[in-house]
């Protein structure tokens, strides 16, 4: 018996060691083995829930056309916002970029004031928001007013605007006296801007509402967790172009009262 064991594993050494001559002779490879459980091996890793190249904004600097439309889709319905380059060229290709790599897929209307303004613009993952800290633009001239269904960076100072915007919902004309500068307006649906859940008011320290540093630092789990009630976008992309309307500028009252502003 040990005999024809001695003999068995011979043969199987053999024939082991003609498949690997075959394979160096043809170029082509051996079988891989498989697992136990029969997985494929070598599968690739979890998808990323965002675009990658949102962690490197150095990167993302293409020119916006002079003007394109984006369509957001939200959980209260959809709405255009029509962007013109020429009010704001800075603004306008920092906003493209951001629409074109899905920045604010998944966003939150964190900070909604009846009567005033509706802000978002903070990722809802605390990686890219993290990435974008300090991705700071230059200002631009106020070349279009600050009224009902104009879309404007928010800021925290001169030459800080990154990636939060806001959309007006009443003439806010007090705002182009302090450096807020529209690069677009909403040309459709305004009327789901305007249904947006507002219920939670200004953001922490100065009320209720969500605080920015919590957001950017916790991603939308917090703002689920602990403000159910705010509307999101749940995508916002380039979906053409529109005519471009001439820049004009307009004189403004002294400002006064809360502004837009980031944290």
């Amino acid at each position: 018996m040990k005999r024809i064991a001695i003999m068995l594993v011979a043969v199987a050494t053999l024939a082991a060691h003609a498949v690997a001559q075959e394979a160096s002779q043809t170029g082509k490879p051996s079988a891989a083995p498989k697992t136990s459980s029969g997985a494929k091996t070598g599968t690739t890793a979890a998808r990323s829930p965002y675009d990658r190249s949102l962690l490197k904004p150095a990167l993302l600097t293409a020119r916006a056309p002079e003007t394109f439309d984006v369509k957001f889709v939200t959980t209260k319905g959809e709405f255009t916002v029509t962007v013109t380059r020429a009010w704001s060229p800075f603004g306008a290709d920092r906003f493209y970029n951001l629409v074109r790599h899905h920045f604010y897929d998944n966003a939150s209307f964190f900070r909604a004031i009846s009567g005033f303004m509706v802000q978002f613009g903070i990722s809802a993952y605390p990686q890219v928001s993290s990435a974008w800290t300090n991705a700071n633009i230059k200002d631009d001239t106020v070349a279009k007013s600050n009224t009902k269904g104009f879309i404007t960076f928010a800021t925290a100072g001169p030459n800080t605007r990154t990636t939060q915007v806001f959309i007006n919902l009443v003439d806010n004309a007090r705002l182009d006296a302090m450096g807020f500068s529209p690069f677009g307006q909403v040309t459709d649906g305004m009327s789901v801007v305007e249904s947006l859940y507002t219920g939670y008011g200004e953001g922490a320290p100065q009320g209720a509402g969500p605080a920015q540093d919590q957001i950017e630092k916790l991603g939308k789990p917090y703002l689920d967790k602990g403000f159910p009630n705010l509307d999101s976008i749940k995508t916002a992309t380039v979906v053409g172009a529109a005519a471009p309307a001439a820049p004009a500028k307009k004189p403004a009252p002294k400002p006064s009262g809360a502004v837009p502003q980031k944290q």
